[in-house]
């Protein structure tokens, strides 16, 4: 039998046996249907910027998309059935896919804080970084997964574990390529700690993800996994007015690039940011990123791809984290690639302020100073520099309203590594409107 089996098959045994002990608990005779609508409605607004290497550029370009959700939730004693059906289109485009689903899972519980879950899982850890759900982002992001822990007295103990696979290679064969998830295999552990009567929390993450690589029936370069490791910790102190975050991660192991072929990655990434809260109106935030890079970036004149000259793979990848949060909500440097195929890595230095002039109304400014983390040649190191307004105004309990203006000022370094010529300008405005009435709610 293949070990890579072997988890699956502990930890599917696990579940039923967890799922035999809540289900002989004695049930209550309540039951609890949710029934509940989410649409989400967003505009976005840019112009300058980076336009796509196959498409003109233009002076400006805008579009409306739509995200709509029902969301169906059932709850009896010990169990629970929770399902999101989402469609999310474009405005006017040709060829909607269709209502899919985002969400559909069922957990099991029980009284001592034991808890099996299996189904497609939106999963949400610490600050996002990480994992998280993206939900800025057109489509959110969601795994098939098999989940089993433990929360209780502080403590919080999550086991992740997923296997992925095409539908057309269930009868033949185990390939795995333009499937919906990133990854073929994924085991997480996550712990979390609260100290009691203590304002600190300490979170550890252990993630082994395993990639396609190789190609189907090649004898050159035959079809095989490659495994790369994710370790690191996030903290969270906050003390009446005060909040204090910081993390810790590195890759290793073998990262799969897009030809399928695998090399070594050495990655590190470490952030701080302070966020103080001297009364209920104001609130000022400052921190600082750094993702390291490749150790040789070449940068060519004209848009041109530098041969790759680097063994290792140095740049930190935030994997299925919420990017938007992190390193300006442009989404400029983890949502595409360099000219080169290389990753420079980032510093994001930030600072911010926050205004709530009422309980229903907030509005914040950010400035970013952004720069790579890697030595170029004949280049300095700073990007731009990025200014971001926003405010977000809850019209009811279930109607809220949020906009963006970005500014961004990029320098020669971010017009040679972005393929974007002279136009180092990029403007970008937004909207949101999100609508999540409660439509049905019984008990019985």
């Amino acid at each position: 039998m293949n070990k890579r089996y072997i988890p699956l098959i502990l930890f599917t045994a696990v579940f039923f046996l967890l799922s035999g002990r809540v289900c002989a608990q004695k049930d209550t005779l309540e039951n609890k249907l949710n029934v509940s609508l989410q649409s989400l409605t967003h505009g976005e607004v840019c112009g300058g910027g980076l336009p796509r290497a196959s498409a003109s550029t233009e002076e400006k370009s805008s579009f409306l998309f739509g995200r709509n959700s029902l969301i169906v939730g059932y709850e009896r004693s010990a169990l629970q059935v929770h399902t999101v059906f989402q469609n999310t289109a474009v405005w006017g485009m040709k060829g909607n896919q269709g209502v899919n689903l985002y969400e559909g899972w069922v957990k099991l519980r029980s009284k001592q804080g034991l808890f099996a879950q299996a189904g497609r899982v939106a999963l949400s850890y610490d600050d996002e970084r990480i994992i998280g759900t993206n939900d800025f982002a057109t489509a959110a992001l969601s795994h098939d997964v098999f989940r089993m822990g433990y929360e209780g007295h502080g403590h919080k103990i999550h086991a992740i574990l997923a296997y992925n696979q095409n539908a057309d290679n269930i009868y033949s064969g185990t390939y795995y390529d333009g499937g919906a998830q990133y990854y073929k295999s994924m085991q997480t552990l996550w712990y979390h700690y609260e100290i009691p009567k203590f304002p600190l929390g300490i979170s550890l993450l252990l993630m082994n993800i395993g990639q396609q690589a190789g190609l189907p029936d090649s004898e050159l370069h035959p079809a095989h996994i490659e495994y790369q490791q994710m370790t690191g910790g996030f903290l969270k102190y906050h003390p009446k007015v005060l909040t204090f975050e910081a993390s810790y991660y590195r890759q290793t192991g073998n990262v799969v690039n897009t030809e399928k072929e695998a090399k070594p990655i050495k990655a590190w990434m470490a952030s701080a940011k302070m966020t103080v809260k001297p009364g209920d109106k104001w609130g000022f935030v400052l921190g600082y990123d750094y993702l390291s890079g490749d150790d040789y970036v070449p940068v060519t004149y004209g848009g041109q791809f530098g041969l790759p000259r680097h063994e290792v793979e140095g740049g930190f990848s935030p994997m299925y984290g919420s990017r938007n949060k992190f390193y300006g909500i442009m989404d400029y440097f983890y949502a595409s690639a360099y000219t080169n195929g290389f990753t420079p890595g980032l510093q994001n230095a930030f600072i911010g302020a926050s205004w709530k002039p009422s309980t229903a109304l907030t509005c914040g400014i950010t400035y970013h100073y952004l720069a790579v983390a890697s030595h170029l040649e004949d280049l300095e190191r700073t990007l731009g520099h990025s200014v971001e307004l926003k405010l977000a105004y809850s019209i009811s309990k279930d109607i809220s309203f949020s906009a963006g203006y970005t500014q961004m000022s990029g320098t020669e370094t971010m017009a040679r590594l972005k393929k974007e010529g002279d136009s180092r300008q990029a403007r970008w405005g937004w909207f949101s409107l999100a609508i999540s009435p409660s439509v049905f709610s019984s008990k019985w």
